[in-house]
């Protein structure tokens, strides 16, 4: 889907598409492109290969390492715009300069580089994996890929699929959650999304940059076959959908190794088990090396001046001119990133000479539709939402909710469409280089004024307490935003609301009963107060039409569908490590500089180990292990409505089949995500998410649907086959609400086989 100023083609019937739920499961989707994909991909890599045998051994050096814009003035033949990444073209051979910019969220901009440039900013990658619906991240994705293309953008470092195993991960609000068939399924449609514009969508991090802290030093330690069914196979999947045409590797070392330097990761998994045809990029500053890099599998230093040297520039050369990486390899180097550019149409669809203004009240449309979906009801004692219409007195408190709603730091941040009423500079940390706690302007209590027309509506900005509880005491209603800024380069040190706004909430709870908390954070908080509050709204990072979208959620002109894409723990002793690795041995000017590559002086501890001892039970799946009750589980949601499961028929053999009945038993339209979980009958481990389905229904509507299962899902990884592996036997299903609802279980029989890696 291409856009262009005053046009949206395809957006909005996208849009319809979004708002009427999607008809096939998640599943199907993901498989179907493959086969049809494979002859293109051969004639790309075929047609690569005869360009590459045209080039002189100058011209290959020149594709394999890339500038950092904004440190590399000069040092181009073409224009250097203020971006992530810029690569030369090659004229006399037709081949396109490259330029790179940040992505997930929206085309970054993230310290105004770009004076004046503004974009689309969509909520945050968990506000779109709470949707559970692949529709929805791919129209984030095309409308985000449309407008990188309109400012002359063609590569696009989007994709991000890493599992959150730590909820105090500083990226996780840029990521899909924590379970790898929900990550790669969207993650999969959103890179679809970005490249149905001719332009090319990276996944990344590959692999297990789970937490900042250390991220450039830290060793992410863990099993080969616990690695498989868990990050990787999140990085599978969606590699399987979403065909990216570019891998980026990661910060960290695995087992030992720098993940851009890691030959198991990059040539034995990535290229020769999934059989990639795309290039393998650098992250910024992730290169250590010329031979082992490039005889492991990278094949491209991206923002070299981010490394301690340019690897693959002249060292590169000197090191194929003595043997010691074979002229075939720098081939090959070459060839797989014109495959990548071919095989998604970038390579063929020039840039625009002059940026293209896009269509951004159409786009806003998407972001809002996504930040709808995603935004998760999580309490709702009393039906005290939506709002009644008998609150006539209502105050709005907290979190700058009169100008507009938080947005995440780092390199994926956005300056959004309509300016950025806050903007706090930081003075120290890891990303204090190039990130700024932003708000987008779209303000919760206007939306809300402009909804609930003859409602009174007071604001507090919750400085003053006494103010504050009076004015709770004496309105029919109190909606508190908490607000929880992350950010890419630091982890939070801890998972409750910073500047005493768990004790803000009680006191305004204590003083009025219909208290409503509203979460803008990057992910779980710890909730003290939740025994005293009776409605609590998880918004995320909502993004650029986030004011508007909470208030036709808190009003009911909207019924709320999210479901919860990752597990908030009851206390900080639940998770696997209770705090981030690397704190208590890093000093805090270590901290900053082993997180962002571009900082100064270097960390004096070269490494440090991270011991992933839950394996592939990531998430949900550690909770049920350990037998721990979480303060709301993975895939829980409430609505406005009510939903029934009936007759259900679950039949086996190759994989598991769910055919149910799904009705809508209350008195108003609404979204319901019906889940399956599989276990083998028997073997004491914890159930697993193996197909899922958002399902939208009128009221006293029934829709018979069919889930079938994710067969890996079913499967362990055998390191000695190699492959996956599924005992044949009984095993447990359960058609399910969220992953701890057991509520409907049957059993069935599955037939013995095994999968390739």
């Amino acid at each position: 889907m291409i856009v262009t100023k005053g046009k949206m083609a395809g957006g909005l019937a996208m849009i319809a598409l979004i708002a009427a739920g999607t008809g096939a499961s998640a599943q199907t989707q993901m498989r179907s492109p493959q086969k049809a994909a494979r002859t293109s991909i051969a004639a790309a890599r075929a047609r690569a290969d005869r360009i590459v045998a045209k080039m002189t051994r100058e011209e290959k050096i020149l594709l394999v390492h890339g500038l950092f814009p904004t440190m590399a003035a000069g040092k181009s033949k073409e224009e250097l715009i203020p971006s992530a990444g810029h690569i030369d073209g090659i004229p006399r051979l037709g081949v396109p300069l490259v330029r790179e910019s940040d992505a997930s969220l929206g085309v970054a901009n993230q310290v105004e580089q770009r004076v004046g440039d503004v974009a689309t900013a969509l909520p945050s990658g968990l506000a779109t994996a709470a949707s559970f619906d692949p529709a929805i991240a791919r129209a984030g994705g095309a409308m985000i890929g449309a407008e990188a293309r309109d400012k002359r953008f063609n590569v696009l470092l989007a994709g991000g699929v890493n599992l959150t195993r730590d909820p105090w991960n500083g990226r996780n609000f840029e990521y899909l959650g924590e379970d790898p068939l929900l990550a790669g399924t969207l993650g999969g449609a959103h890179i679809a999304g970005v490249q149905s514009n001719r332009i090319v969508s990276t996944i990344k991090h590959y692999v297990l940059n789970a937490q900042e802290t250390g991220r450039n030093i830290l060793d992410a330690r863990i099993g080969e076959a616990a690695l498989r069914m868990s990050d990787l196979l999140a990085f599978q999947i969606a590699i399987e959908q979403g065909r990216p045409g570019s891998v980026m590797c990661a910060y960290n070392k695995i087992n030992g190794d720098w993940a851009c330097e890691n030959r198991y990761l990059l040539t034995d998994v990535l290229k020769r088990d999934w059989g990639y045809h795309g290039w393998v990029m650098s992250d910024w500053g992730a290169v250590h090396s010329t031979v082992k890099a490039a005889n492991a599998g990278l094949d491209q230093e991206s923002g070299q001046e981010l490394d301690k040297a340019i690897y693959f520039a002249e060292p590169l050369a000197e090191a194929v001119a003595k043997g010691e990486v074979p002229e075939a390899r720098l081939n090959d180097m070459v060839a797989r990133y014109l495959t990548g550019l071919i095989e998604t149409g970038a390579y063929d669809a020039p840039m625009p000479t002059q940026a293209v203004t896009p269509d951004y009240a159409a786009h806003a449309e998407v972001a809002q539709r996504a930040a709808e979906a995603g935004i998760v009801l999580l309490k709702n004692d009393g039906n005290l939402l939506p709002i009644a219409r008998t609150a006539k007195r209502i105050v709005v408190i907290g979190g700058n909710a009169d100008v507009g709603v938080l947005s995440g730091g780092g390199s994926s941040q956005v300056r959004s469409v309509g300016g950025a009423p806050v903007e706090i500079p930081l003075a120290y940390g890891g990303s204090s280089s190039f990130a700024r706690i932003t708000y987008h302007a779209s303000s919760p209590l206007a939306a809300l004024r402009k909804a609930l027309p003859g409602v009174e509506i007071e604001w507090q900005d919750g400085r003053n307490l006494n103010a504050t509880v009076a004015a709770a005491k004496k309105a029919d209603m109190a909606i508190f935003f908490a607000t929880q800024w992350t950010t890419e380069a630091d982890d939070v040190p801890d998972l409750r609301l910073p500047n005493q706004q768990d004790a803000l909430i009680a006191a305004i709870a204590a003083a009025q009963p219909h208290t409503v908390a509203v979460m803008e954070t990057g992910g779980p908080v710890l909730m003290p107060w939740i025994a005293k509050v009776p409605a609590v709204v998880q918004a995320w990072y909502p993004g650029q039409r986030g004011g508007e979208a909470l208030a036709a959620i808190l009003t009911g002109q909207v019924d709320p569908s999210g479901r919860l894409p990752i597990t908030f723990p009851a206390d900080a002793s639940q998770p696997p490590r209770p705090r981030p690795v690397g704190l208590d041995k890093l000093s805090e000017v270590e901290a900053a500089a082993a997180a962002n590559p571009a900082a100064t002086p270097a960390p004096t501890l070269q490494s440090f180990p991270v011991d992933y001892v839950e394996g592939a039970d990531v998430g949900y799946r550690w909770y049920e292990k350990k037998g721990l009750k979480p303060l709301f589980p993975f895939g829980h949601g409430l609505s406005y409505t009510s939903f029934a499961y009936r007759n259900p028929i679950v039949t086996g053999g190759k994989t598991v089949r769910v055919t149910v009945d799904i009705v809508n038993t209350g008195q108003r339209a609404g979204s319901d995500v019906p889940q399956i979980y599989v276990a083998r009958d028997g073997s004491g481990d914890p159930m697993r998410l193996a197909a899922f389905q958002r399902v939208t229904l009128k009221p006293g509507e029934t829709r018979r649907i069919t889930l079938i299962a994710e067969p890996r899902l079913l499967a362990d990884y055998d390191t000695a086959l190699p492959g996956w592996r599924i005992q044949g036997g009984a095993y447990r299903v359960a058609v399910a609400h969220d992953a701890t609802d057991r509520a409907m279980v049957s059993t069935t029989r599955i037939d013995a086989q095994t999968m390739k890696p």
